[in-house]
């Protein structure tokens, strides 16, 4: 794909940034027959799109401040995913605990109401229909759920998803297509028309892996960087004030046996105004979230110690089992691109709208944020309709991607779904593959397996065909290990690297990308588990992070 930019014609679109949205919009435009080039500087999904909540949903908190239109869109589009991809999405039933006689008589109505009027605007694109629930069948449905004082439930359903794993399949989709897409290309600087009006031709990119720097043009550049976006528009204009503020969300990740089943636990208003999940997620259970207004924009942002106790707190409030953070695997947190209103500083994040922008700069960069990974799809299409009305894009009919199922999907996504693409039970192939699984299971290492759920044959798929470049790559998104169990992700990161190293050659470093990735699994670890594995913990992760070198021969049995 590098060699493909060496003399090529402008492209009619560059997309920098390849996170959920701007690989929207690179297979929104590719499927419209538009050339294509997209760079994203690190990873695909690196940032925000691999640290979501894994739930495609309409937002329920929307309906509760009257956006109707918002979340009609985004159960539109909830549906639209279930189709197209669903090797790596699935409806997930959300159970909402009652407690004491008189509240939950007040919940039951209130939150009743407003999900049946959910129910009602997802029309054909509904999944089930909302139950009330009496206490014996809740407790059924949430089998850890804390039952002092409990009289009943609301169950109602939305979606659940792999973000990384989807964003994957996008990429894949768009290179399909016919799309130039590229990891660990930085966007440097913006080409420019020689004459005229100086509208932005172009752009320069670093490709890192082996230190070029390449000038691509393009009759379109779009800006889809996420909590990034304000560095690019400076690079069109210095001047420019900040668009985006940033807010921080974490997850906890425990055991399964904190909530057992296959159902999710909402609480719709903690002490603090914010919602509670605890979600059933790749055989563990998903902790979260919060919402805190940041300064900084880290790309592996850190949770607080105020955001871990607050969850903590939390959901010992309404699991029987209380976790402690000793019983948390991993710890993970985004940033959200919240979109500011004018001057205004909203110091409350939750205030500000998670509604996309698009707005285009005198020069012609059209520069797209906010929204959420369930309206990819639409935020994607309103680019395009920017590009071609406002920047100087081909026009071509909207609709492609409506019934276009993403890489790994094959016919599936026109009738039957996977019966549950995101189980709790031993990991398969074809989950997250789909029809990829065949090619995985033949190659070499299929019956190898590195750590629970991934085979030495993954790791050769996700080098040869999944863009992988680093072990990082591997264990934190084409599979998730960083983000299940930290612990057990560096302990099985040098046997990943010995077949990078493999598949890669002499280029690679297997040693340095063995140390950089257990490092950063020490992020991911609880503060003291952190401190334990740095100074004298397991044998097997103190020895690879002082020498890249695996302590055993890193093959852990499932």
């Amino acid at each position: 794909m590098v060699e493909r930019l060496a003399g090529s014609k402008p492209f009619d679109l560059v997309v920098i940034g390849g996170g959920a949205t701007g690989l929207g919009v690179a297979v929104d435009a590719a499927a419209r027959g538009l050339s294509v080039a997209l760079f994203e500087a690190d990873d695909f999904a690196k940032g925000t799109s691999s640290r979501a909540t894994k739930l495609l949903h309409g937002g329920v908190r929307y309906l509760a401040q009257g956006n109707i239109a918002l979340v009609r869109e985004a159960l539109h589009e909830r549906g639209t995913v279930l189709r197209n991809a669903p090797h790596l999405a699935r409806p997930l039933a959300f159970v909402m605990p009652l407690y004491g006689a008189r509240g939950a008589w007040i919940d039951r109505w209130f939150y009743g109401a407003g999900l049946k009027a959910y129910d009602w605007l997802a029309a054909r694109e509904g999944l089930a229909d909302t139950e009330h629930l009496d206490r014996a069948r809740t407790v059924a449905a949430l089998p850890g759920v804390r039952r002092d004082r409990l009289v009943g439930g609301i169950r109602y359903w939305d979606g659940q998803f792999d973000d990384a794993r989807l964003a994957l399949a996008l990429a894949r989709t768009a290179e399909d297509l016919g799309t130039v897409v590229l990891n660990r290309c930085r966007v440097t600087g913006l080409l420019r028309q020689a004459t005229g009006n100086r509208r932005v031709a172009g752009v320069v990119v670093d490709e890192l892996e082996r230190g070029r720097r390449l000038e691509v043009g393009a009759r379109c550049v779009v800006n889809a960087t996420g909590v990034w976006v304000d560095a690019v528009r400076r690079l069109d204009d210095p001047t420019s004030r900040a668009l985006v503020s940033p807010s921080q969300g974490i997850h906890l990740v425990v055991d399964s046996d904190f909530l057992p089943g296959d159902q999710a636990l909402l609480i719709p208003r903690t002490g603090d105004g914010r919602v509670l999940f605890a979600v059933p997620w790749l055989g563990k259970v998903v902790l979260g979230t919060t919402d805190t207004p940041r300064d900084d924009l880290a790309l592996e942002p850190r949770a607080l110690d105020e955001e871990i106790a607050f969850v903590l707190d939390e959901s010992a409030r309404y699991l029987d089992r209380a976790p402690r953070l000793m019983d948390v695997r991993s710890i993970w947190g985004g940033l959200r691109p919240l979109v500011r209103h004018g001057d205004e500083v909203v110091a409350v994040t939750k205030a500000l709208s998670r509604e996309h922008t698009v707005l285009v700069s005198p020069s012609g960069l059209v520069t797209v944020t906010g929204g959420k990974w369930t309206t990819y799809r639409a935020m994607a299409e309103d680019v395009l309709e920017i590009c071609m009305t406002r920047a100087g894009l081909p026009v071509r009919p909207a609709g492609r991607t409506q019934h276009l199922p993403l890489h790994g999907a094959g016919q599936r996504a026109a009738g039957a779904t996977d019966p549950d693409p995101l189980s709790q039970g031993n990991p398969t192939v074809d989950r997250p593959y789909g029809t990829d699984a065949a090619a995985v299971e033949a190659l070499p290492g299929a019956g190898r397996w590195l750590a629970p759920g991934l085979s030495e044959a993954m790791v050769r798929f996700a080098v040869r065909h999944e863009f992988a470049r680093q072990v990082e790559d591997v264990l934190a998104r084409r599979n998730r290990l960083l983000f299940l169990d930290a612990r057990a992700a560096a302990d099985a990161a040098p046997a990943v690297a010995a077949v990078m190293a493999d598949e890669l050659g002499p280029a690679f470093a297997a040693a340095a990308s063995t140390r950089a990735f257990i490092a950063l699994a020490h992020q991911y670890l609880p503060p003291a588990a952190a401190a334990t594995a740095t100074t004298g913990g397991p044998p097997a992760m103190s020895a690879a992070l002082e020498t890249g070198a695996p302590a055993t021969d890193g093959i852990v049995s499932t």
